[in-house]
C-alpha cells in the first residue's frame, strides 16, 4: 500500500506553495483532530488559472479542472499544519464547493467532480467524504471556483 505522498507522486503532482491569504485568514486550522482549510482557489504559481462563470464563458470540462486545482491548493493547506505533511492526513471528512454560476447552469456537481475525484486518487478509501457542490452568483476575484475541506488527521 502506498502512501498519499506517493500516490500524489505517481499522478505526476506535489503539493504546491501554500497560497497567501488574499484577507484577513488563514490558509488552514487545527481543532479536535481535524483540518479545516480556508477556501481555496484555482492559483497556480500565484495566478489564477480562469475567471467568469461556469456555464457561460468557462465550460464544465474546464471548471472541473480548476477544481482539481482547488483540491491541490486545499491538500497543501490541510498538509501544512498536520504535522506530517499530507501523510498526516487519515481521511478526508467534507469537500464544500463553490461554483460562480451563470443563469441556468445546474451542473455544480459535475464540476465539483474534479476535486473529489482527485482527493479519491491521493486518498484512495480513506478519499471517499460527504461534500456540497453549490451554485454562487459570483466568487472572489471573479473565480469559477472554489473548494474548502476538512480532513482528520492521524494523531492529535
Amino acid at each position: 500500500m502506498s502512501t498519499p505522498t506517493e500516490r500524489l507522486a505517481a499522478l505526476g503532482l506535489e503539493l504546491p506553495p501554500v497560497p497567501v491569504p488574499q484577507a484577513a485568514y488563514v490558509p488552514a486550522v487545527v481543532s479536535g483532530g481535524f483540518v479545516y482549510t480556508s477556501g481555496q482557489l484555482p492559483f497556480v504559481d500565484g495566478k489564477l488559472l480562469a475567471t467568469g462563470k461556469v456555464g457561460g464563458a468557462v465550460d464544465v470540462a474546464e471548471a472541473a479542472g480548476l477544481a482539481r486545482i482547488c483540491a491541490l491548493n486545499a491538500l497543501a493547506a490541510a498538509a501544512s499544519v498536520s504535522g506530517s505533511g499530507l501523510n498526516g492526513i487519515a481521511r478526508i471528512v467534507k469537500v464544500v464547493g463553490f461554483v460562480a454560476s451563470a443563469p441556468g447552469f445546474n451542473a455544480q456537481p459535475a464540476v465539483i467532480n474534479g476535486a473529489s475525484e482527485l482527493l479519491l486518487e491521493v486518498f484512495g478509501e480513506q478519499g471517499k467524504h460527504a461534500r456540497s457542490a453549490v451554485g454562487m452568483a459570483e466568487l472572489p476575484l471573479d473565480a469559477p471556483v472554489e473548494v474548502e475541506l476538512i480532513a482528520q488527521l492521524l494523531t492529535f
